[in-house]
């Protein structure tokens, strides 16, 4: 908008500054031609007079050119508007000059008037420069005897001033157009400032900076925007608040039947041999139904801690080889095949290991469940970023559910039919989301080489640690406080003004899931933590040095 309230400015000064421009010129170039025509034509008379009264003393052709001689004036002062002439006489049927202006060079409609003793006024160009050319018929002096005076008067010099009057003008209309162009630009600016600043809060808001309002400043106008945007802004974030304690209580509120359901699961589980089959059958549905149920309870709670802006981070500086290879190890993929260059593995990343690898576990879980399982996981260079990613096999994601599927408890049409098959619980993908988010990075999926699809987890690049700096040791940091940065798809996002008594922590637990956690993901939403298992072997690496995909 500022761009097209520039140019609109800019154009129309330069109409009017153009039609000012001619206006003057034309009126001005008009008034000086008719001036120095009429200073000249009575140059001319007078010069006519003074042949006719010195006519009478002309005996010879001689004494004609001496007299012609008499009347040719050099304009010695230019600079005072003077123009220089040349005098002509046609008399007997012979043309006479003094000066380097002949007859040959005079028009043919000017000469034959002359020579048919007709008066007459003529401009023309001489030599590439204007002339101004009066012919007067002097009375009869005799029987026979009339002759015709002609003046030619040079206006190279009142050109010249209507040259620069000319240049002068368009560069006046060029200063204004420009002048008027940066007066639009900053009335543009100064107008344009507070729908500005409502862009920024809005686009602050959308980022989960729900604190955000409006100042109206002391412009009176503004008031009612301002008030109506933080009215509005003040009710979103009561209900966000509201929508994370509700989701928060009522986590909280299930934990403890569900632990009365799992205790009374466990007893039924033991003595599962002494039911009969059909019995067997119902203690199993139940048993995997109250698992996925805690699972969800416990990634209700911590979507409801990192809503309220209470989770932290416990950032290392690590290598992204080594974090690769501690993934793949923690979450049970020692024989999954890794892809990360070289030059890759050295490169630094600060990370929360815990989040970073139960982020990886969602993805491989989710590749198992829905893609035919992962076939690599691996890291490459993105600029100033290190992009963490997980291939599986599968058809891939349909280009519209590549969003959605990082929203809470959205599936895509891939899974639309498979609820509570898979176990599970829909939030999986949503908390990869926001715990990368957590990070200041971004995930997304896109489709690989071989026709499935990889999920891409992009994180910033770290500085590597000082000389006898422990790495590992890094304090943790608040959530709040971490670098955030909006992913592709769209969440809630925490902010450090956030409320801490917008979700409540359930005593003895942390911010990670309680109760069992077998390793499930869905890729239409669902996710879990990863399981801890025993006997995982190292990964595989290429035999050249460098990790490949085998």
């Amino acid at each position: 908008m500022r761009a097209r309230v520039t140019i609109l400015f800019g154009l129309s000064l330069l109409v009017l500054s153009g039609a000012f421009a001619s206006i003057t010129y034309f009126a001005t170039s008009s008034y000086l031609v008719n001036q120095e025509r009429s200073t000249l034509e009575q140059q001319a008379f007078a010069n006519a007079d003074f042949v006719r009264n010195s006519f009478a003393y002309i005996a010879t052709s001689q004494s004609v050119y001496q007299l012609l001689g008499q009347l040719d004036t050099l304009a010695p002062h230019p600079a005072k508007g003077a123009a220089s002439s040349a005098a002509l006489l046609y008399f007997s049927k012979r043309w006479y000059h003094s000066s380097a202006v002949d007859q040959d060079q005079l028009p043919t409609a000017f000469k034959t008037a002359v020579e048919n003793d007709e008066s007459v006024v003529q401009t023309f160009d001489i030599g590439g420069q204007p002339h101004f050319a009066v012919g007067l018929q002097i009375p009869a002096l005799g029987p026979t005897t009339s002759p015709v005076y002609v003046a030619i008067f040079n206006l190279a010099s009142t050109a010249n001033s209507l040259r620069v009057l000319l240049a002068s003008l368009i560069s006046a209309a060029l200063v204004v157009t420009v002048a008027g162009a940066v007066l639009g630009r900053w009335a543009s600016g100064r107008a344009l400032l507070p729908l500005r600043d409502a862009s920024r809060a809005a686009l602050a808001i959308a980022g989960g900076q729900f604190d955000t309002r409006l100042d109206s400043g002391d412009v009176s106008d503004l008031a009612v925007l301002a008030s109506s945007f933080n009215r509005m802004a003040d009710r979103l974030q009561q209900r966000i608040e509201r929508d994370a304690r509700f989701t928060s209580d009522v986590s909280h509120e299930l934990r403890s039947p569900l632990t009365v359901l799992a205790n009374s699961l466990s007893v039924l589980e033991s003595r599962r041999d002494e039911l009969p089959p059909r019995a067997q059958q119902a203690v199993d549905l139940v048993a995997a139904e109250v698992r996925r149920f805690q699972r969800m309870v416990a990634d209700l709670l911590e979507i409801s801690r990192i809503d309220a802006g209470s989770a932290e981070l416990d950032l290392s500086v690590v290598q992204v080889g080594e974090l690769v290879d501690r993934v793949a190890r923690t979450i049970g993929r020692g024989t999954l095949p890794i892809s990360v260059p070289d030059d890759v593995a050295g490169l630094y990343v600060a990370v929360d290991k815990r989040r970073v690898e139960r982020v990886i576990a969602n993805l491989v879980d989710n590749a198992e469940r829905y893609a035919g399982g992962a076939i690599c996981i691996g890291a490459e260079r993105r600029q100033d970023h290190v992009a963490l990613f997980v291939d599986d096999e599968g058809p891939g994601v349909e280009p519209q559910d590549r969003e959605r599927i990082f929203e809470r408890f959205s599936r895509g049409s891939f899974a639309a039919g498979s609820r509570g098959a898979g176990g599970g619980t829909g939030l999986g993908l949503a908390l990869v989301a926001e715990h990368v988010k957590l990070h200041g990075g971004r995930v997304w999926v896109e489709d690989n080489e071989g026709g499935g699809a990889r999920f891409v987890v992009e994180l910033p690049l770290a500085a590597p640690p000082e000389d006898g700096e422990d790495s590992p040791g890094s304090a943790a940091v608040p959530a709040s406080d971490a670098p955030q940065r909006s992913p592709r798809p769209r969440h809630k996002v925490p902010t450090a003004g956030a409320e801490a008594g917008a979700a409540s922590r359930a005593p003895g637990t942390g911010d990670g899931a309680t109760g069992p956690a077998p390793a499930a993901a869905a890729r239409i939403g669902a996710g879990t933590d990863s399981a801890n298992g025993a006997g995982r072997v190292a990964p595989q690496r290429d035999p050249s040095g460098a990790r490949g995909r085998s």
